[in-house]
């Protein structure tokens, strides 16, 4: 064999090899993102089943986004109690803990860590930058399960809704009343879910032209709105529906323009309305 040729094999071999290294050692876990509203308890075991927990094992409840972080432990632990004996630790970290080895830990080693509605800013104030940030994505990397409703579907995505418009009348609304350009407040959440922005409640509290203003904000990226009682099972690139409502999909709009007023116009985009048992895959 030529010298040239003998080189090309073994780069070939070498690239084959990191590859399926590569592959064999993705432990990347799944997201599990409730829409918010009622969790129903075909919803609760199907979350159970997706974080295949053994019986040792353990779930970590992350509350900081609400205001009542206790009660919505209680609530979350009697959803899924008829589903699981694993212990379920209540992990309300504040400035005072947040460096707490012992909590830290569990948190890395727990197979599903659910975080709580409430306010998503709440919950990103107390964790981005700090070791429970790292915590989170390094028991995600290592294939835990984590799951949030409402708020804590929201921080799951790179660039998050915080909800707040940034034109006119900046009073908090659950809609937008418009589609301008630079209206929609983004944040940094958990990055869990890099190639999408998700938002919750999507159809009870229509919520489209907030998601739409997002679409527009960041034309490359998915815009997935998830209604009450519904959630999207994530792995990789692959999402899957379960629950009882809807998933809506906005993704490529084309010949995006603003306005000189700044109204935001484009003439085509994607389109999709996806129920229980559909999948689907988002780009890479």
């Amino acid at each position: 064999m030529k010298p040239g040729i003998y080189f090309l094999a073994v780069l070939l071999s070498i690239t084959v090899t990191t590859h399926a290294q590569t592959v064999a050692n993705d432990k990347t876990g799944k997201l599990f993102i409730i829409g918010g509203g009622d969790r129903p308890p075909a919803l609760m075991k199907e979350m159970i089943r997706i974080a295949n927990l053994t019986p040792t094992e353990h779930i970590v409840v992350l509350p900081m986004s609400s205001a009542e972080p206790d009660s919505s432990y209680y609530y979350l632990v009697q959803d899924v109690a008829p589903y699981c004996r694993n212990t379920i630790a209540n992990l309300n970290f504040t400035a005072s803990t947040i460096n707490n080895q012992v909590w830290l830990d569990s948190l890395r080693h727990a197979k599903l860590i659910f975080i709580t509605g409430g306010d998503q800013e709440r919950f990103m104030n107390a964790v981005l930058h700090t070791p429970v940030y790292e915590a989170i994505h390094f028991a995600y990397q290592n294939g835990s399960t984590v799951a949030g409703t409402s708020a804590g579907a929201a921080v799951m995505s790179r660039f998050m809704i915080t909800g707040r418009e940034l034109k006119g009348d900046t009073t908090y609304h659950a809609t937008f009343r418009k589609l301008q350009d630079n209206n929609i407040e983004i944040k940094e959440g958990l990055g869990l879910l890099s190639t999408a922005i998700v938002d919750q409640h999507f159809v009870v509290r229509s919520r489209y032209n907030r998601l739409l203003s997002a679409l527009a904000k960041f034309p490359d990226l998915a815009c997935i709105g998830i209604d009450e009682a519904t959630a999207i099972v994530v792995h990789k690139h692959h999402i899957a529906v379960a629950g009882e409502g809807q998933v809506l999909v906005f993704q490529d709009p084309q010949q995006l323009k603003i306005t000189e007023n700044g109204l935001i116009k484009f003439k085509n985009l994607q389109f999709s309305i996806f129920t229980a048992g559909d999948e689907f895959d988002l780009k890479k």
